[in-house]
């Protein structure tokens, strides 16, 4: 394998990237489709250890992630996945998904044993068969699992990281440690408290993973940092520790979290964040930092791609046209009812500031049976037994992990105020529901689905002008009229 790349010149990036989105929406079935068109496929690498577990137990239709797993370098780490979670028959109607292990900043082998394998296995499912690109999109906030998740993805030869939802200023030194073996310290951040708020320093030691079994060289993947202004990225690119390998410029429009407005949060009669002008990003800054760059959030036409080329950026991120698309990994009752309601015009999309335990604003589609309906929500029991998105608070008895979406009586004990709670969801669930992988829960209750899309669905009309079914292909080529203009001009 080779070593690690110096840094491609832009015209060397494809010009679309399909989006990492959601828990699973983009899984590995897209985005081997997207790379397959030569363009970047992206897989979602939030929660793939959970994922991991829950597909084995339902049977590995396919046999899909065993195939995967007969690709590990080291036979017995994968072998001790398939021991505690495959069940070849699945599991019976009301049978609870088998738990999995929560990662922590102290470290703990089984945790980060399936986080590197949940990696490896979206990666190397979503480049088999094809010599395109793959990427990986990875949350910023989630910094337990990024150093054992990045290298179970850099095993699988993944070609990018994208990372986004905070500040990603370690994630470039990280990937090339990774790729050398060497023991990782990432700090993670502590909420602020009366016992102060000094980063944990989470170890990983991938060479002692694998037991001294190491497969060779490993090749770095390029870092690409998610930002939504030039500020930030200005910040991660004057130094060379910090500086990724280019940006995604990401706005309010696109789907999942978004970053605030700029200053004083305000509301509008809906109750959404309302964004301004000092929210737009400034392409002329962007372009002078001499780092390739794509926009997301509402690129969905030939016309913004075209654009996009013609203001100096790389290309284009894209996500709803492909979250809608049939390789996508949105269960299809839940596709289909979204695909139904935009093509009537019906279609709510509410950019919630409440509904994530991040603080991000989160949009939130209005679907029956998922919680976005009050009712849903309101029946739905508190339970945080996935725990993705805690941060680590140090307490007088140590170190606590807390989630304002878990139970309001466990969040204050822990020293959160109730008040932070209200409105708040369990994405970790929601998420996996929306992917057809809830959790069932005693008394017949399933966990119900959470789902997100963009806001702007406007490609949809000419995309699929009667409501027909279409491919990640469809996108691909559609789109690509965008990059020809450009380049036959």
């Amino acid at each position: 394998m080779p070593q690690t790349p110096t840094n491609a010149p832009a015209a060397q990036h494809p010009w679309l990237i399909q989006g990492g989105m959601g828990v699973g929406v983009s899984g590995w079935r897209l985005a081997r489709a997207v790379s397959g068109e030569g363009q970047l496929g992206v897989v979602s690498g939030t929660a793939l250890d959970v994922v991991l577990a829950r597909v084995l137990q339902t049977g590995d239709p396919g046999g899909h992630a065993r195939r995967a797993l007969a690709a590990f370098p080291l036979p017995e780490l994968a072998q001790s996945a398939l021991d505690l979670y495959f069940r070849e028959e699945g599991l019976a109607d009301g049978v609870a998904m088998r738990t999995t292990p929560r990662l922590r900043a102290t470290g703990g082998s089984q945790a980060e044993i399936l986080t590197v394998l949940g990696n490896f296995v979206e990666v190397w499912l979503a480049k088999e068969g094809h010599d395109g690109v793959v990427g990986i999109n990875y949350l910023e906030k989630i910094q337990l699992a990024t150093a054992p998740a990045m290298f179970g993805a850099i095993l699988a030869g993944v070609d990018y990281v994208l990372v986004g939802a905070g500040v990603p200023g370690q994630i470039p030194a990280l990937a090339s440690r990774l790729a050398r073996y060497e023991r990782c310290v990432t700090n993670i951040h502590v909420e602020a408290g009366p016992h102060g708020d000094e980063p944990l320093e989470h170890l990983f030691d991938p060479a002692a993973l694998l037991a001294g079994h190491l497969p060779g060289p490993l090749r770095r993947p390029h870092v690409l940092a998610i930002v939504s202004l030039p500020v930030l990225a200005t910040y991660l690119a004057r130094d060379e520790i910090t500086r990724p390998d280019g940006f995604v410029i990401e706005t309010s429009q696109a789907g999942g979290h978004s970053a605030p407005p700029r200053g004083p949060m305000k509301l509008d009669e809906d109750g959404e964040p309302v964004y301004g002008p000092r929210d737009s990003p400034d392409l002329a800054k962007m372009a002078a930092l001499g780092l390739p760059f794509w926009l997301a959030g509402g690129q969905a036409s030939p016309e913004a791609v075209a654009g996009a080329l013609a203001e100096g950026a790389a290309g284009v991120q894209i996500g709803s046209a492909f979250a809608l698309c049939e390789e996508s990994g949105m269960a299809r009752h839940l596709r289909e009812e979204l695909l139904d309601q935009a093509h009537a015009g019906t279609l709510s999309v509410r950019n919630d500031p409440e509904a994530s335990p991040t603080s991000f604003p989160f949009k939130v589609a209005d679907l029956p049976g998922t919680v976005s309906e009050p009712e849903v929500s309101e029946a739905r029991r508190r339970v945080c037994d996935l725990g993705f998105l805690r941060t680590p608070v140090r307490g007088p008895r140590g170190v606590v992990y807390r989630c304002a979406a878990e139970p309001v009586a466990a969040y204050v004990r822990k020293g959160g105020q109730a008040s932070d709670t209200k409105g708040r969801q369990c994405l970790c669930n929601g998420l996996l529901a929306t992917i057809g992988l809830a959790q069932r829960r005693p008394h017949g209750r399933v966990e119900p689905p959470l789902v997100t899309i963009g806001k702007d669905l406007s490609f949809l009309p000419r995309l699929a002008p009667n409501a027909e079914p279409y491919t990640a292909a469809d996108v691909v080529h559609w789109l690509a009229a965008g990059a020809d203009r450009t380049a036959g001009r």
